[in-house]
């Protein structure tokens, strides 16, 4: 494919991507990124293949490195945030009764 083929794809992916993200309800929004955010670990492989079969200092080693770096801090942020939404769905127990409970 050329250039402008990829550009062109590339520019109606973004809005495909925008149109479909912006209608997604308030409330099902962090559990569908969150979700989406651990497809990243697809990201972090493949760049990490391409950093291995790259030249060494040639320009597609740096970007395969930003890529691992920027695709493994949106994995693990993509499970902090599954994590922390999954706190807010657990039983609070009343301090007396934790209490009791632990001492036993």
């Amino acid at each position: 494919m050329d250039g402008i083929a990829l550009l062109t794809i590339f520019i109606l992916s973004v809005f495909v991507g925008f149109e479909v993200v912006s209608k997604v309800s308030t409330v099902l929004h962090t559990p569908l990124m969150s979700g989406a955010n651990a497809i990243h670990g697809v990201v972090v492989m493949g760049a990490i293949i391409v950093a291995g079969k790259s030249e060494p200092n040639s320009l597609a080693l740096w970007i395969a490195l930003a890529a691992v770096l920027l695709g493994a801090i949106n994995l693990v942020g993509g499970f902090v945030v599954t994590d922390r939404m999954l706190e807010m769905f657990k039983s609070k127990k009343p301090a007396a009764a934790a209490e009791e409970g632990g001492a036993a």
